[in-house]
């Protein structure tokens, strides 16, 4: 599903493009409001939806999903720390879902350049950059190295036929 901007409600403030993963969401610089350049490239996470403080941006539903006629509202409400999706059917029934709001508080988490620059060892690692700090994991993340993976005897098997058909 999609998403569109109800451009009477967009301030045009720009959360939805600083959240949005796929790049989609731009910020018109005619009419100042928010616009999805690209629906067919919409990745369907809902952040830009989650993170509007005007409620101004909507999705469109799949007929698969929510037959011709329907509407699908969402309403962001940090007051109350939820998410609730609205369907309305064209035969008049709805459906209601709540969900928490499961994300932090905007501008809570630190920007790779507050991080510490990566050793050159690091680049070797397995870990992504900060990854043990991240998780608390002390003393690292466990990894399994090379000499302990098997080969199991089917895969043997197989590459023993691959080099004798060569």
């Amino acid at each position: 599903m999609p998403t569109f901007v109800y451009m009477t409600a967009c301030d045009g403030c720009g959360h939805c493009v600083d959240i949005c993963p796929s790049d989609i969401m731009h910020i018109d610089p005619t009419t100042r409001r928010a616009v999805n350049i690209e629906p067919n490239f919409c990745w369907e996470c809902y952040s830009c939806v989650k993170a509007c403080p005007q409620n101004a941006i909507d999705d469109r539903g799949y007929s698969d999903f929510a037959p011709m006629g329907h509407k699908v509202r969402v309403l962001r409400e940090p007051e109350k720390g939820t998410i609730s999706w609205r369907l309305k059917f064209r035969d008049g029934r709805e459906k209601n879902f709540v969900s928490p709001i499961r994300t932090t508080e905007w501008g809570s988490i630190k920007c790779a350049s507050e991080y510490e620059q990566p050793s050159t060892a690091s680049f070797d690692s397995a870990e992504l950059a900060h990854e043990p700090d991240y998780l608390k994991a002390d003393g690292g993340l466990r990894t399994i190295s090379k000499q302990q993976f098997k080969k199991h005897p089917i895969a043997k098997e197989k590459t023993s036929n691959l080099k004798a058909a060569e």
